[in-house]
């Protein structure tokens, strides 16, 4: 099949301000009414800060243009990755997760940043951790134009869930924990998720190895209920993509099995197209950088893996790509990535085609 990438550019950022110009993790999707919909955390100082906020744009015109981000949830803490999924006839579900007082201290103590551990000393931990620590998410009933109370899942994956054939909601994400630290035994697990935010477990993904972090799942569920999770998978020396499916709606898994090198990249964002392909979008952060694809023609049995739709170059802080099919049958993948070093994060997105 034949790629072809007709535009790149920057469609969220916030250059005239210093303390609120880092954009990252987003993802995309197509709302009820038609309108496109991209939420990313934003207004960040650093990859690691207190700033960050789940931001939401939108786009009526196929992403020729795109609107100003609004503030969806904004916790005490640091409210990182962002998902969305439509759902029912006029809901929506928008998720993050975040990470403890003392791990957002730790973290910019050994890189010198007196300014945002100062700021962190004005937030009670101990008021903030338990309300809002954790996998979070909030639901819209009205196509985002209002959202209810930030809620909480014990799972969290960077995109969210997946939605079923039959309409319900499949949660397939890594065990919430605020340090990232491996540990032994550790699963990905799969939840259902109720319209009201209530939810029940389903089933496990056991890890690879002990020595293996498996995190940061996204999964898709195909027309005949097949359930494929793409896994990023990584040590000091990896840093991949696995696969695991399932036959019964989440509840049980085959083993998880290499998709790409060792080195290959991740993490992913499956999407089917209209004309039965899968697609996997996912990060590159070995030189020269960018944003890589591999898509499936047998309903994810085998993958033709590696197809550059963005070459960077200039730093390895990138990735997070997901994924939308437009009208017209392009493919537009947002992300996020860094125009020059020194320079903050900022969210693009790349219009590209598939086709024999």
């Amino acid at each position: 099949m034949n790629i072809t990438v007709k535009e790149t550019k920057i469609i969220c950022q916030n250059p005239t301000n210093p303390h609120h110009n880092y954009f990252a993790w987003p993802s995309v999707a197509r709302l009820h009414d038609g309108r496109l919909a991209m939420v990313a955390s934003g207004f960040r100082m650093k990859h690691v800060c207190p700033f960050g906020k789940v931001v939401i744009s939108y786009s009526d015109d196929e992403g020729k243009t795109w609107t100003r981000p609004t503030v969806v949830m904004d916790t005490p803490l640091d409210d990182r990755d962002a998902g969305i999924l439509p759902f029912g006839e006029n809901s929506v579900m928008i998720t993050s997760f975040n990470n403890t007082v003392n791990m957002q201290r730790k973290w910019n103590r050994e890189r010198n940043h007196p300014y945002i551990n100062g700021y962190l000393d004005t937030i009670n931990a101990e008021k903030a951790e338990e309300r809002f620590l954790g996998s979070t998410f909030v639901i819209s009933h009205d196509d985002t134009k209002t959202f209810g109370e930030v809620m909480r899942i014990p799972v969290t994956a960077p995109h969210g869930p997946c939605l079923m054939p039959d309409g319900s909601i499949l949660y397939v994400g890594r065990q919430f924990s605020p340090t990232d630290m491996i540990q032994e035994h550790e699963c990905i697990d799969s939840y259902r998720v109720f319209p009201d935010g209530s939810y029940e477990k389903l089933g496990s993904i056991e890890n690879i190895a002990p020595e293996l972090l498996s995190c940061e799942p996204h999964t898709i569920a195909l027309a005949d209920g097949t359930v494929i999770v793409h896994i990023r998978v990584q040590n000091s020396n990896t840093f991949t993509i696995y696969q695991a499916e399932s036959h019964d709606g989440g509840r049980t898994f085959t083993k998880s099995h290499a998709l790409l090198s060792q080195k290959g990249g991740a993490p992913a964002h499956l999407l089917a197209l209209s004309d039965g392909t899968l697609i996997s979008v996912y990060g590159y952060r070995e030189a020269p950088y960018g944003i890589k694809m591999m898509y499936s023609t047998d309903k994810g049995e085998t993958w033709n893996v590696g197809h550059d739709i963005y070459v960077n170059g200039v730093s390895p802080d990138l990735g997070y790509p997901a994924s939308v099919e437009l009208a017209n049958g392009d493919i537009l993948t947002v992300f996020y990535a860094k125009e020059h070093e020194p320079g903050p994060a900022v969210i693009m997105q790349t219009v590209w085609r598939l086709e024999r």
